[in-house]
């Protein structure tokens, strides 16, 4: 076994170029005669554009061009497009109206992109914008998904009601059926507060084009480079996808906000030939808060039917779920079929009916963000769990050990269209418990009181659904690309390796734990391994990094293409041992001849592959580069339990997590370090959730929460430290037997947080009934201490 293979905690490869500044990113590249352009937004959240005159503008100088939206519609420049389509349930496709990367017609929400300047230097085109004049005829907004249904005003003028779909999943009539026949029903209403992804590193992006070759080459913040060339090129701008080269370096964040094409990204393509020069654009963080989809923004209502013992008998949940203005990438997904479908949990539902309506608004659009829909499924069912055992006199744990899926069940299959294929969610549960110390929580409890405290505990025990799979199956429910992933392995002649990946990194580590895989399998240090993502002019076609795919997905797809290596070496290491390739063993980088005293050394090998003195030439072509493309037969299916003990201050409502565990079964650890890590992070932006974060527009459609003065991230002083640990089953249909972990810290937190929140205000013996009539509401996201405070005030 390697010393850098899978298991050890290798201290990350990409780390010593981040650490002493030499990380490139897209804003650290200027290139040759570089021009600058600076985007004209909306300041209205819904008007017809009546005229633009952009003649001053134009004048000014240092200014290369201006462009409104109606130059891109006389250039034949088409609309964004949208990656998934997901049909209603009378069987009519979804409302798709245009996106047009510079609006023509009307503006939709605040921050609309009207028109770009593109001058010598960015002081020049921002002063140059600030002449142009445009005529707007204001429209009221409609900014209420509640309410948007009935509105006389239509975001879109094609769209009825401003509604996308109305989909629905599951067995309505075994449903209502068993709600007939339940002992208790417990119902919720949730909303899922509208969060902004704000990524350290804010978009940018540099178009050039190449006149000599008719090449074009986009410099971007992208997850996935591929599926930009295949959008824009294919659909938006028209150019072969071998004349157009993506090209993103170091990544700085992205949560899911740098997966979709974006209306820079096609603006500076299609700008870059006309000013004959590179166009360079960088977000600023107004910018970011306006452009960048955001995330969540549903608002739910849910009943559980259950019998006298607190088993479950079905589940019904109805949902509104905000689009924006505009359909982004991957948006019509997430309320379905990446979070619907997730509704059984950890628990064994007979019987779930969902229902989804998507909804347009005149707001900035709505899609993935870290966990996308899986947070939105784990927090609505961990929170009626909770409401039904405060309602039937249960313990919190008892009702869920009650209804989980037993391990001899496995595969089951869920009433929502998924099929588990591992999992123990006592044993994990069991863990959680034990590493938080719940049974000193009592005395923990007794020592807030005495200090003029409320401590309370909140439980989560959610599922999410990684590497989205397989591509047939996606492809029938909407997705308008493959899922699979591609990995190439280069040997080269002296035996060190590149891998070529169709993931991409952007904070993840996969310079790392990629390597690690290849060191495992062949033997070598990870320093003698080279990991190369993010260029489409190298890399060959791949589907990029979201969904918690890169292991569970680019992983296996590595692991295939390091097989066919070894397969292939062994061909070459027994003709030149003159032995059976059936007698060829490889352990710890060697090629032996079975029950002899004759080896190779990889590189020796690698070498006669390229030097091909002494080789099989009537079998074999020399060289040792293989490429493998993996599609998976399933999602996989990370697990976990994650447990929160916050105080409340009754004087303020303020709320202090004092501790917050996470035990996730994310099945074969590569790298314990890293994954501790990603934990880390995806627990901080699920307290921000619960705790801190949420847009707010006023009236008129305007983003009042438009800066870190106002939007409320998490800081240091807000976050306890976490005790992360890990139980392992393994995934059954990859060979690495990983599920993925980047999103489970924020999936499982949110509800473990607000559930620890309810129990401080109202302990568990206290009911929900007995606190709406003395006036309490549930605590909806963010627990504000405005929140908070009123809660127990009306107590």
């Amino acid at each position: 076994m390697s010393d850098t293979g899978i298991g050890v905690s290798v201290l990350r490869k990409e780390d010593r170029r981040f650490l002493t500044g030499a990380g490139n990113y897209t804003d650290d590249i200027n290139r040759p005669h570089q021009t600058y352009a600076f985007m004209v937004r909306s300041d209205r959240a819904h008007a017809v554009i009546k005229k633009i005159d952009v003649s001053a503008a134009s004048a000014s100088d240092g200014v290369l061009a201006v462009f409104t939206g109606q130059d891109m519609v006389d250039a034949g420049v088409n609309s964004l497009p949208c990656g998934w389509a997901v049909g209603s349930k009378d069987g009519s496709p979804m409302a798709e109206p245009p996106h047009l990367p510079l609006a023509a017609d009307k503006v939709r929400h605040v921050g609309d992109t009207v028109a770009v300047v593109i001058a010598d230097t960015l002081n020049q085109a921002r002063q140059a914008a600030a002449s142009i004049t445009i005529d707007y005829e204001d429209l009221p907004a409609v900014l209420d998904m509640t309410t948007a249904e009935a509105s006389k005003t239509l975001v879109h003028d094609d769209v009825p009601e401003n509604r996308c779909y109305d989909w629905e999943i599951g067995d309505k009539e075994a449903v209502d059926a068993a709600f007939a026949n339940a002992d208790h029903v417990t119902s919720i209403d949730i909303t899922q507060n509208r969060l902004v992804p704000n990524a350290m590193e804010p978009r940018c992006a540099i178009g050039e084009y190449d006149a000599a070759g008719g090449n074009y080459t986009l410099h971007t913040t992208t997850q996935n480079p591929h599926v930009i060339r295949l959008l824009m090129g294919a659909f938006v701008l028209g150019i072969p996808e071998h004349k157009l080269r993506i090209y993103a370096p170091d990544v700085g964040g992205g949560f899911g906000s740098k997966i979709f094409h974006y209306a820079e990204e096609a603006i500076l393509t299609w700008a870059a030939p006309k000013v004959g020069r590179p166009v360079k654009w960088t977000a600023d963080r107004s910018d970011a808060f306006i452009t960048d989809a955001q995330g969540r923004d549903h608002v739910s209502h849910a009943e559980l039917a259950l019998d006298k013992n607190g088993k479950f008998l079905a589940l019904r949940v109805r949902t509104l779920a905000n689009m924006g203005a505009y359909l982004s990438t991957f948006a019509p997904a997430v309320p379905t079929y990446l979070s619907a479908t997730l509704l059984s949990g950890v628990y064994a539902f007979p019987a779930i009916h969902a229902e989804v309506k998507a909804i347009f608004t005149n707001t900035v659009p709505v899609d993935a963000y870290r966990g996308a829909g899986r947070p939105e499924a784990a927090y609505l069912l961990e929170r009626i769990v909770d409401r039904a055992a405060r309602e039937l006199g249960m313990d919190q744990l008892d009702i869920r050990r009650a209804n989980f899926i037993p391990n001899d069940a496995f595969p089951y299959q869920t009433p929502v269209a998924l099929e588990y294929d591992s999992g123990d969610y006592t044993a994990t549960l069991d863990q959680a418990l034990e590493a938080a110390d719940y049974a000193g929580f009592g005395a923990r409890k007794a020592a807030s009181e005495k200090a003029g405290k409320k401590r309370g505990i909140g439980f989560s025990t959610y599922i999410e659904a990684c590497g989205v799979a397989p591509s047939a199956v996606a492809g029938a429910l909407g997705a308008r690309a493959g899922l699979y992933e591609s990995a190439e392995i280069r040997v080269h002649p002296t035996g060190s390796v590149t891998l070529f990946t169709g993931t991409h990194s952007h904070g993840q580590g996969h310079e790392t734990t990629m390597a690690q895989l290849i060191s495992e399998r062949l033997g070598m240090h990870t320093d003698d391994i080279d990991v190369v993502h993010g260029d489409t002019d190298k890399i060959q076609f791949g589907m990029g990094t979201y969904g918690s795919r890169s292991l569970a997905v680019g992983g296996e797809a590595v692991i295939r293409a390091v097989d066919k290596v070894i397969d292939k070496a062994k061909k070459i290491a027994a003709h030149i041992l003159e032995a059976s390739e059936a007698d060829i063993e490889f352990t710890d980088g060697a090629f032996t001849v079975s029950g002899t005293d004759k080896s190779m050394a990889f590189g020796e090998v690698a070498l006669a592959a390229y030097v091909p003195h002494n080789y099989p030439h009537e079998t074999l072509e020399p060289g040792l580069d293989e490429t493998a493309f993996y599609d998976p037969l399933n999602f996989t299916f990370p697990g976990g339990c994650h447990i929160c003990e916050v105080e409340v201050d009754p004087d303020t409502g303020n709320v202090d997590i004092v501790s917050f565990t996470a035990v996730d079964d994310i099945g074969r650890v590569i790298n314990p370090m890293i994954v501790k890590g990603q934990v880390h992070g995806g627990v901080a932006q699920g307290i921000g959730q619960a705790r801190l974060e949420g847009t707010v527009f006023d009236d008129d459609g305007q983003l009042l929460t438009g800066s870190f003065l106002d939007y409320t991230m998490p800081r240091a002083d807000n976050l306890p430290s976490f005790t992360v640990g890990n139980a392992v089953t393994l995934c059954t249909h990859n060979t690495l037997g990983v599920k993925g972990v980047g999103e489970v810290g924020a999936i499982g937190s949110p509800a473990a947080i607000m559930n620890a929140v309810h129990n401080a205000v109202a302990p568990f013996g206290v009911t929900h009934v007995a606190l709406w009539e003395s006036g309490v509401k549930d605590i909806s996201m963010p627990a504000t201490p405005e929140k908070v405070w009123e809660a127990l005030n009306a107590a």
